[in-house]
């Protein structure tokens, strides 16, 4: 199996388990309506759909987005294979961490709090920075410019949906604790303030 051919299969095994993960969530008592058809996540799927442009397509509109910019030697591969699996274990890290608390939308659980520990200790939206680091090691990979391209709507995408899910969290649980917690611990980037 090629490297490519590797990165989108465990990128499909990790979707799988992640919807297949949706049966261990809590009961919602709010959910943000609008966030469902959101132009955000449209935005990151689309991002999402151009990281995996397969690159024999030969159209004059896409075909630029396909031609591969680099060929990087094997251990390079593979080692951002490795990266891309540690940017998923911490995805999944965060969603045990949330446990029955999270959701694929923008909801408020029965007894839902602010959860400051563990990853979410790191950064506010730990599964966004997994899933935005996974679509820059592919994007890396893949090394063409639709990939590229996509990695950089994703990341723009999954920003201002937790931008989104900040308000409507201020908003059910309080913005004096949330504030708090914003000062404390970054959105996306470790360590950044």
């Amino acid at each position: 199996m090629s490297i490519q051919t590797t990165f989108t299969v465990t990128w499909l095994v990790w979707y799988a388990t992640w919807l297949l993960g949706v049966v261990w969530s809590g009961r919602t008592k709010v959910q943000m309506k609008t966030d469902i058809s959101s132009a955000w996540r449209m935005l990151a799927s689309v991002g999402l759909v151009l990281l995996f442009l397969p690159s024999g397509l030969q159209t004059a509109a896409v075909k630029p987005l396909t031609q591969q910019l680099w060929t990087a030697p094997a251990w390079v591969e593979w080692s951002l294979y490795a990266l891309l699996l540690a940017a998923f274990a911490f995805c999944w890290w965060a969603r045990l961490h949330l446990g029955r608390l999270w959701s694929g939308y923008t909801t408020l659980k029965e007894d839902h709090h602010i959860v400051d520990t563990g990853p979410y200790g790191l950064v506010r939206h730990p599964i966004y920075t997994g899933a935005i680091a996974a679509g820059l090691i592919t994007a890396l990979a893949r090394a063409s410019p639709g990939a590229m391209l996509g990695c950089v709507l994703l990341g723009i995408g999954f920003a201002m949906i937790g931008r989104t899910e900040e308000r409507f969290l201020k908003a059910q649980l309080g913005a004096e604790g949330y504030d708090a917690y914003s000062r404390r611990v970054p959105m996306l980037v470790p360590f950044a303030r």
